[in-house]
Protein backbone atom coordinates (compact mmCIF):
# COMPACT_ATOMS: atom_id res chain seq x y z
CA UNK A 1 0.00 0.00 0.00
CA UNK A 2 1.09 4.01 -0.34
CA UNK A 3 0.09 7.39 0.30
CA UNK A 4 0.48 10.67 -0.41
CA UNK A 5 2.13 10.83 -3.70
CA UNK A 6 0.94 14.34 -4.85
CA UNK A 7 0.58 14.32 -8.15
CA UNK A 8 4.27 12.80 -8.91
CA UNK A 9 3.88 10.20 -12.03
CA UNK A 10 6.88 9.26 -10.94
CA UNK A 11 6.04 7.65 -7.78
CA UNK A 12 3.08 6.12 -9.24
CA UNK A 13 5.14 4.43 -11.78
CA UNK A 14 7.76 3.36 -9.60
CA UNK A 15 4.64 2.00 -7.48
CA UNK A 16 3.67 -0.16 -10.32
CA UNK A 17 6.68 -1.91 -10.82
CA UNK A 18 7.42 -2.33 -7.04
CA UNK A 19 3.74 -3.84 -6.77
CA UNK A 20 4.20 -6.24 -9.62
CA UNK A 21 7.67 -7.57 -8.36
CA UNK A 22 6.76 -8.08 -5.00
CA UNK A 23 3.50 -9.88 -6.81
CA UNK A 24 0.81 -7.87 -4.72
CA UNK A 25 -2.73 -9.15 -4.66
CA UNK A 26 -4.51 -5.76 -3.62
CA UNK A 27 -2.82 -2.68 -4.42
CA UNK A 28 -4.37 0.08 -1.53
CA UNK A 29 -3.90 4.08 -2.00
CA UNK A 30 -4.45 6.13 0.97
CA UNK A 31 -5.30 9.16 -0.72
CA UNK A 32 -3.62 12.55 -2.06
CA UNK A 33 -3.21 11.17 -5.33
CA UNK A 34 -2.83 14.33 -6.50
CA UNK A 35 -2.01 18.35 -5.23
CA UNK A 36 -5.07 19.94 -5.91
CA UNK A 37 -5.42 18.13 -9.20
CA UNK A 38 -8.93 17.16 -10.97
CA UNK A 39 -11.05 13.81 -11.41
CA UNK A 40 -9.24 13.59 -15.36
CA UNK A 41 -5.70 14.07 -13.63
CA UNK A 42 -6.30 11.54 -11.13
CA UNK A 43 -7.35 9.12 -13.51
CA UNK A 44 -3.99 9.66 -15.68
CA UNK A 45 -1.84 9.08 -12.30
CA UNK A 46 -3.90 5.82 -11.47
CA UNK A 47 -2.99 4.43 -14.57
CA UNK A 48 0.21 2.91 -14.05
CA UNK A 49 -1.29 0.90 -11.08
CA UNK A 50 -4.70 0.11 -12.78
CA UNK A 51 -2.54 -1.39 -15.91
CA UNK A 52 -1.22 -4.07 -13.71
CA UNK A 53 -4.73 -5.72 -13.94
CA UNK A 54 -4.98 -6.35 -10.46
CA UNK A 55 -7.37 -4.90 -7.59
CA UNK A 56 -6.88 -1.33 -6.94
CA UNK A 57 -9.01 0.23 -4.04
CA UNK A 58 -7.96 3.62 -2.92
CA UNK A 59 -10.18 6.59 -0.81
CA UNK A 60 -9.43 10.50 -1.99
CA UNK A 61 -7.04 12.59 0.29
CA UNK A 62 -7.75 16.29 1.41
CA UNK A 63 -5.75 17.54 -1.13
CA UNK A 64 -7.81 15.59 -3.71
CA UNK A 65 -10.98 16.56 -5.39
CA UNK A 66 -14.30 15.47 -3.20
CA UNK A 67 -15.86 14.65 -6.56
CA UNK A 68 -13.20 11.70 -6.57
CA UNK A 69 -15.90 9.84 -4.40
CA UNK A 70 -18.62 7.92 -6.83
CA UNK A 71 -16.75 7.98 -9.41
CA UNK A 72 -16.40 5.59 -11.72
CA UNK A 73 -12.51 4.61 -12.89
CA UNK A 74 -12.59 1.24 -14.43
CA UNK A 75 -9.52 -0.88 -13.13
CA UNK A 76 -9.77 1.31 -9.88
CA UNK A 77 -12.53 1.31 -7.05
CA UNK A 78 -12.70 4.24 -4.34
CA UNK A 79 -14.07 2.76 -1.08
CA UNK A 80 -15.02 5.86 0.77
CA UNK A 81 -17.90 4.64 2.40
CA UNK A 82 -17.57 1.39 1.11
CA UNK A 83 -16.71 -2.23 2.12
CA UNK A 84 -14.94 -3.86 -0.52
CA UNK A 85 -14.22 -7.55 0.00
CA UNK A 86 -11.20 -9.41 -1.09
CA UNK A 87 -11.10 -13.21 -0.17
CA UNK A 88 -11.25 -13.26 3.65
CA UNK A 89 -10.56 -9.38 3.79
CA UNK A 90 -13.27 -6.76 3.64
CA UNK A 91 -11.95 -3.13 2.99
CA UNK A 92 -13.65 -0.23 4.73
CA UNK A 93 -12.69 3.27 3.43
CA UNK A 94 -12.88 6.83 4.90
CA UNK A 95 -11.06 9.86 2.42
CA UNK A 96 -10.60 13.64 3.62
CA UNK A 97 -9.10 15.13 6.35
CA UNK A 98 -10.18 17.17 9.11
CA UNK A 99 -11.04 20.86 8.81
CA UNK A 100 -7.45 22.64 8.62
CA UNK A 101 -6.33 26.16 8.82
CA UNK A 102 -5.23 25.63 4.78
CA UNK A 103 -8.37 24.94 3.52
CA UNK A 104 -7.52 22.14 1.14
CA UNK A 105 -10.17 21.07 -1.15
CA UNK A 106 -11.62 17.81 0.86
CA UNK A 107 -11.93 18.48 4.37
CA UNK A 108 -14.85 17.54 6.78
CA UNK A 109 -15.64 17.76 10.62
CA UNK A 110 -15.33 14.84 12.91
CA UNK A 111 -19.30 14.22 12.59
CA UNK A 112 -19.17 13.91 8.91
CA UNK A 113 -15.82 11.18 8.83
CA UNK A 114 -17.66 8.96 11.70
CA UNK A 115 -20.62 9.37 9.75
CA UNK A 116 -19.09 7.54 6.65
CA UNK A 117 -17.20 5.05 8.90
CA UNK A 118 -20.65 4.16 10.34
CA UNK A 119 -21.99 4.08 6.52
CA UNK A 120 -19.23 1.94 4.92
CA UNK A 121 -19.47 -0.67 8.45
CA UNK A 122 -23.36 -1.09 7.30
CA UNK A 123 -22.26 -3.06 4.69
CA UNK A 124 -19.87 -5.00 6.36
CA UNK A 125 -20.50 -9.17 7.09
CA UNK A 126 -19.05 -11.15 9.71
CA UNK A 127 -16.22 -13.92 9.14
CA UNK A 128 -13.75 -11.41 7.14
CA UNK A 129 -10.80 -9.43 8.72
CA UNK A 130 -11.59 -6.11 8.65
CA UNK A 131 -8.87 -3.40 6.91
CA UNK A 132 -9.68 -0.12 7.86
CA UNK A 133 -8.26 2.36 4.51
CA UNK A 134 -8.68 6.21 6.44
CA UNK A 135 -6.11 8.99 4.57
CA UNK A 136 -6.71 10.48 8.07
CA UNK A 137 -4.46 8.81 10.86
CA UNK A 138 -5.94 8.48 14.39
CA UNK A 139 -5.22 10.41 17.15
CA UNK A 140 -2.85 10.47 19.68
CA UNK A 141 -0.20 7.49 17.97
CA UNK A 142 2.74 7.34 16.42
CA UNK A 143 1.49 7.97 13.23
CA UNK A 144 -0.33 11.89 13.49
CA UNK A 145 2.27 13.35 15.25
CA UNK A 146 4.10 16.43 13.76
CA UNK A 147 8.01 17.09 14.03
CA UNK A 148 6.68 19.34 17.02
CA UNK A 149 5.14 16.70 18.82
CA UNK A 150 1.61 17.65 18.00
CA UNK A 151 -0.67 14.74 17.30
CA UNK A 152 -3.03 15.91 14.46
CA UNK A 153 -4.76 12.68 13.79
CA UNK A 154 -8.90 12.22 14.29
CA UNK A 155 -11.27 11.25 17.12
CA UNK A 156 -13.42 9.61 15.37
CA UNK A 157 -11.31 7.42 13.31
CA UNK A 158 -9.61 6.56 16.59
CA UNK A 159 -13.13 6.06 18.08
CA UNK A 160 -14.47 3.80 15.21
CA UNK A 161 -10.99 1.49 15.47
CA UNK A 162 -11.45 0.71 19.60
CA UNK A 163 -15.35 -0.02 19.35
CA UNK A 164 -14.99 -1.98 15.49
CA UNK A 165 -11.23 -3.51 16.32
CA UNK A 166 -10.17 -3.67 12.62
CA UNK A 167 -7.23 -6.32 12.55
CA UNK A 168 -5.38 -3.36 10.22
CA UNK A 169 -5.31 -0.02 9.29
CA UNK A 170 -3.87 1.55 6.77
CA UNK A 171 -3.45 5.34 6.01
CA UNK A 172 -1.28 8.28 5.26
CA UNK A 173 -1.74 12.25 5.55
CA UNK A 174 0.99 12.95 7.89
CA UNK A 175 4.04 12.68 5.69
CA UNK A 176 6.67 13.05 9.09
CA UNK A 177 5.11 9.89 10.72
CA UNK A 178 6.09 7.02 8.86
CA UNK A 179 5.79 4.00 11.05
CA UNK A 180 3.59 1.50 12.76
CA UNK A 181 1.54 1.89 16.14
CA UNK A 182 -0.80 -0.06 17.73
CA UNK A 183 -4.24 0.83 19.37
CA UNK A 184 -5.10 -2.60 21.03
CA UNK A 185 -4.67 -5.56 18.71
CA UNK A 186 -5.04 -3.13 15.68
CA UNK A 187 -2.08 -2.40 13.75
CA UNK A 188 -1.80 0.90 12.25
CA UNK A 189 0.09 1.59 9.16
CA UNK A 190 1.39 4.96 7.88
CA UNK A 191 3.82 4.39 4.91
CA UNK A 192 5.39 7.75 4.93
CA UNK A 193 4.78 9.63 1.11
CA UNK A 194 5.29 7.65 -1.62
CA UNK A 195 5.91 11.04 -3.61
CA UNK A 196 9.59 10.65 -1.60
CA UNK A 197 9.69 6.57 -2.50
CA UNK A 198 7.54 5.16 0.43
CA UNK A 199 5.46 3.10 0.30
CA UNK A 200 4.37 -0.32 3.11
CA UNK A 201 3.61 -4.54 2.33
CA UNK A 202 1.25 -6.38 4.30
CA UNK A 203 1.57 -10.12 4.34
CA UNK A 204 -2.24 -11.61 5.60
CA UNK A 205 -0.96 -15.03 5.64
CA UNK A 206 -1.88 -16.47 8.78
CA UNK A 207 -0.25 -13.62 11.46
CA UNK A 208 -0.45 -10.19 9.45
CA UNK A 209 3.06 -9.01 8.86
CA UNK A 210 4.00 -5.11 7.61
CA UNK A 211 7.14 -4.10 6.07
CA UNK A 212 7.52 -0.56 5.71
CA UNK A 213 10.10 -0.56 2.19
CA UNK A 214 11.10 1.84 -0.17
CA UNK A 215 10.04 1.93 -4.12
Amino acid sequence: MASDFHGSIKAFREAAFKFEDVQADVIVVCGDITHFGLVQEARALLSPLVNLKLPVLFVPGNCDPPSLVGVDMEGARCIHGLCEIYGDLMFLGVGGGLISPFQTPFEMTEEEIMDVLTRGFRQASSGRRLVLVSHHPPKGTKIDRLYSGKHIGSISVRRFIEEKKPSIVFCGHVHEARGIDHIGETILVNPGPARHGHYALADFNGKIEVDLDYL
